[in-house]
């Protein structure tokens, strides 16, 4: 078991949504004492058709609840969007003791699809990840992470060989599936071609139109694709950064999928172990650095901005961190325990257009130097500088 670092206060009903097998069921059956809960899980078939068919019965099994039920949990929501009209009307209602209401899902998407209620600032939302560093603590090991990730039942799993039938059938089941059961592409053989795709081009500058030749659709349609994967919370695209939004918007992103296990899988390069100093190694170590970061602010629930940055001439910089009180933060990531002047160019560059930055190298170096204005900092100490 894993004590987990998402702290959600019990004062307010809240949407929980994160990507299947992040542990959300489990987190919430350690939340709420049982004695004081009603679940209901949508998965379930019988459950599904009963609610689906008459919402109503919801609201009606609510007010006839035992009086020693505070917390009522549905996992899966998306898949009955009409149920939070039941759940407003309850809230709205003039009852003394309205049940606190928990909300699971592994999709925002079909409720956005549906114009779901999401219940006017009534319910507060929060994500689960798969599991940081910090919460596998003396259990971690980057090897592991690296290059199986770290969903729960992954790297929780008794020996690799299952880490791996894992993750295999996570990305051959439950994404095909998912993706199929809600009808988000009516063109399964191109999504699954464009799966591997994105695998292969995770952390890259995406080109809608190379990738649109690749999977023999075109561009509208392969970028839907990309919007899927980041509805269904499979990855999440990095801006590049501008000084404003419209000259954001007129240059390509890149696409981190959530989890640098599922990207090994998507790729076919689970069975290859990563061997340091190589291109495999560094480019997913600059993955489960970034998810990393991205993880750990969203818990602290900070109001960070994130991006990269790049030049014409090739400069660049893996990711720029820009707080609400207007510091930022310019981070290279490198996979060595002795960076030097050579892996600092880009950010030298990004010093140019904004000096007031600070501009990091987080590193395998066991110990923290400096080179100029850049400090070399283990990976491990970028979090508190941050504030995470």
């Amino acid at each position: 078991m894993v004590d987990r670092i998402l702290d959600i206060p019990l004062t307010k009903s809240f949407f929980l949504f994160g990507p299947r097998q992040t542990g959300k069921s489990t987190l919430l059956r350690k939340m709420f004492p049982p004695e004081k809960t009603i679940y209901y899980d949508l998965l379930k078939t019988e459950e599904y058709e009963r609610l689906s068919i008459r919402p109503s019965l919801f609201r009606e099994e609510m007010n006839s609840r035992p009086p020693t039920i505070r917390y009522v949990v549905l996992d899966e929501i998306q898949r009955v969007p009409s149920l939070l009209n039941e759940i407003h009307a309850l809230l709205e209602s003039q009852s003394p003791s309205p049940p606190l209401f928990a909300l699971c899902g592994s999709s925002a998407r079909k409720l956005k699809r549906a114009q779901a209620n999401l219940l006017a600032g009534r319910a507060s939302t929060y994500h689960l990840h798969p599991l940081t560093h910090r919460e596998c603590d003396d259990r971690f090991s980057l090897e592991k992470a690296l290059n199986i990730g770290t969903l729960p039942s992954v790297y929780l799993a008794e020996d690799e060989r299952n880490a791996r039938e894992t993750l295999k059938a996570y990305v051959e089941t439950y994404l095909k599936e998912e993706v199929t059961a809600e009808a988000l592409t009516r063109n399964v053989p191109a999504f699954l071609r464009f799966l591997s795709i994105a695998g292969d081009e995770n952390g890259n500058v995406i080109n809608l139109s190379n990738i649109a030749r690749e999977t023999g659709t075109s561009y509208q349609t392969v970028k839907e694709y990309f919007q899927i994967l980041e509805d269904t919370l499979m990855g999440a695209l990095l801006l590049p950064y501008a000084r404003s939004e419209r000259k954001r918007l007129v240059k390509h992103p890149k696409f981190y999928l959530f989890d640098t296990g599922i990207e090994r899988a998507l790729s076919k390069q689970l069975t290859l172990p990563l061997e340091r100093h190589t291109t495999g190694y560094g480019r997913c170590f600059e993955h489960f650095l970034l998810t990393e970061i991205m993880r750990l602010a969203d818990y602290a629930r900070c109001d960070y901005t994130f991006s990269f940055f790049r030049t014409e001439s090739g400069a660049e910089v893996d990711l720029i961190v820009e707080t609400p009180d207007e510091r930022t933060y310019a981070i290279e990531v490198k996979a060595s325990d002795a960076p030097d002047s050579s892996h600092l160019r880009g950010l030298r560059s990004f010093l140019e257009i904004c000096p007031t930055a600070v501009p990091i190298c987080a590193s395998l170096s066991p110990r923290p130097r400096e080179i100029g204005k850049i400090r070399i900092l283990p990976w491990q100490d970028i979090f508190a500088l941050l504030g995470i």
